[in-house]
């Protein structure tokens, strides 16, 4: 009995579960930002790059825009944990890095002030969600961090 309630508890904790909770409150701060600047404060997030048409943003490309690359996060997390006992530390830098370097197209298109700021908000919270729980529950190479004695 007590096995079951111990494993019942460990998957409840597992790393797995809490990155699908991540992506899943990623998407949903992303969409919540959105929907505070669109609907609520009546802000259109119309943007327009050089040489195209004007793109209206709306809920779907919200959340498509953050789960997209909270997936690719995980998958890279998942795939640096399995090279490196560091997986931590350069998946968190690398996260940090693009998140800065997310901001460059938002200075590029051609929108109003209030677009670019719910846009950069959408940003930060995603990195807000998922930056603290991929770093909490990244996991070590458990043949790296012995001692090799």
């Amino acid at each position: 009995m007590t096995q079951v309630s111990t494993a019942r508890r460990a998957g409840l904790r597992s790393p797995r579960r809490a990155r699908v909770l991540a992506v899943a409150g990623a998407v949903a701060a992303a969409l919540a930002v959105w929907a505070v600047g669109e609907p609520l404060l009546g802000h259109d997030l119309v943007i327009q790059q050089k040489g195209q048409q004007p793109r209206d943003l709306g809920a779907g490309a919200i959340a498509l825009f953050a789960l997209a690359p909270s997936l690719l996060g995980w998958a890279l997390l998942a795939a640096l944990e399995r090279v490196t006992p560091l997986a931590a530390r350069i998946w968190t830098a690398t996260a940090l890095t693009l998140l800065a370097v997310s901001f460059l197209p938002i200075v590029g298109v051609q929108a109003s002030g209030a677009s670019k700021a719910v846009l950069a908000l959408t940003h930060l919270a995603v990195a807000a969600v998922l930056i603290p729980v991929f770093w909490r529950t990244a996991t070590t190479r458990a043949a790296d961090t012995g001692s090799g004695r």
